[in-house]
């Protein structure tokens, strides 16, 4: 298949190679240019243009940072350019409103597709995909599906499945801030970072997914894919989601608050660069 990514931050590149590896023809598209160098070594083709992007493809992707992002890129340049028949998968992580605004503007061809996992997993085909969209559409789409990854759950409406990832996105943002404070915890005791390791890293009480950062986050590591300022988006989604059923997340406030202030400092440090918050006494807000 001919496939359009338009997105190459560092999960948008991590589709298109894993999309170059399964045989496809890819052309990708960013709005700042340059950054798809490996992927055209890899035999991906840079368009200048949405419009030229899109054009002859089987099947556009978008994977952009927010809302602001996907409205911009959706509701213009593609929505004009794409095909009446071509199908339209955004893997962003936006909001569950926006989805379901998706698919009314694209229709049976629109399907929402966050992605659980990083870009090595996405890289790697051991992501899992969160499918919310027309039923027969995802059939269709299967063979496509099948080679990003076979760890794929479907969901009726797109609203539903960024509902699913903003859900497992949060526990995630939570979890390192707490986990951030737990060492916060034992250093203020007297236990120095070997301890903590020592007591920590493989404990039954640290999830898997927290698990994978977790030298990150007691280093206060600012590399990493997934940065303070998406963090705090998403968290944000989180609290938006509860408040449209009118709930409260106390939590919730709390971990915006910290990614935000993680994000004042650098807003392109990794999420486990918040722990930073604890060991700076100068950092402002901490």
């Amino acid at each position: 298949m001919h496939i359009a990514v338009l997105g190459m931050g560092q999960m948008g590149r991590a589709l298109a190679g894993r999309l170059l590896d399964g045989g496809h023809r890819v052309t990708v598209w960013n709005r700042t240019k340059g950054r798809a160098g490996e992927l055209e070594s890899a035999g991906a083709v840079e368009a200048a243009t949405i419009a030229d992007a899109v054009s002859g493809v089987d099947a556009v992707i978008t994977m952009l940072a927010d809302d602001v992002a996907v409205i911009s890129v959706a509701f213009g340049d593609l929505q004009a350019a794409i095909a009446a028949d071509t199908p339209y998968l955004d893997c962003s992580t936006v909001s569950p409103a926006l989805g379901a605004a998706l698919a009314d503007a694209f229709g049976p061809r629109f399907l929402s597709l966050p992605i659980v996992g990083a870009p090595a997993a996405v890289r790697a085909g051991t992501a899992t995909l969160l499918a919310g969209g027309d039923t027969g559409l995802i059939d269709r789409l299967g063979p496509l599906l099948g080679d990003l990854s076979d760890r794929i759950r479907r969901y009726e409406s797109a609203a539903l499945a960024l509902t699913a990832k903003v859900t497992t996105n949060f526990l995630l943002l939570s979890g390192v801030v707490a986990l951030a404070e737990a060492f916060t915890v034992g250093r203020s005791g007297g236990l120095d970072d070997e301890q903590l390791h020592a007591l920590l890293a493989d404990a039954p009480v640290v999830a898997p997914a927290l698990a994978n950062r977790f030298d990150a986050v007691l280093t206060a590591s600012p590399q990493g894919w997934w940065t303070t300022v998406l963090g705090a988006k998403d968290a944000g989604l989180a609290l938006d989601i509860a408040a449209g059923a009118d709930l409260e997340l106390p939590v919730a406030e709390v971990v915006r608050g910290r990614y935000e202030t993680a994000g004042g400092r650098d807003p392109d440090a990794d999420i486990s660069a918040v722990a930073a918050l604890y060991r700076d006494p100068t950092a402002p807000n901490s």
